[in-house]
């Protein structure tokens, strides 16, 4: 069988996408509302300067998976990084390379973004996650993240 296709994301995939979203927050033991997302995620990918990225893996009109990132500055470090927001894949879809397939493309627009870091995070109890990021090279820094409502 084919590889699935890695491609940007298109405004038809945002149902879908949104989908995936709730399913990666089940999976990572998270709340989770899709009331209004697919127009909010309209706004933020699809305008002319737009707020983040997406690309999906398909295979056969179906959505695999998908992955978001922006390109972030650290004052620490005084340059831009590429953050990774969400990176999931259907569980069928997990163990066949396509993690690996994002990452390199996600390092390929890293690079052409000017961006030599790129930063995520994953939940303490992922543990399959962090063993695949520690295979590819990566290295974790432990911090606890917060969220303040305002």
């Amino acid at each position: 069988t084919p590889m699935p296709t890695l491609r940007p994301a298109q405004e038809k995939d945002l149902p879908e996408i949104v989908e995936l979203c709730a399913l990666h927050a089940e999976y990572e033991r998270s709340g989770f509302s899709s009331e209004g997302n697919v127009e909010r995620l309209q706004a933020a990918l699809f305008s002319s300067s737009p707020d983040i990225f997406c690309w999906v893996a398909e295979d056969e009109g179906k959505l695999l998976g998908y992955a978001t990132y922006m390109k972030q500055y650290s004052t620490w470090d005084a340059f831009h990084y590429l953050y990774l927001d969400c990176l999931f894949l259907r569980e069928e879809a997990r163990g066949k390379k396509l993690g690996e397939q994002f990452m390199l493309l996600l390092k390929e627009e890293a690079q052409k973004m000017n961006c030599s870091v790129i930063q995520w995070q994953t939940p303490d109890f992922n543990v399959r996650a962090m063993k695949f990021y520690d295979r590819m090279g990566a290295y974790s820094k432990t911090k606890a993240r917060y969220f303040w409502e305002v």
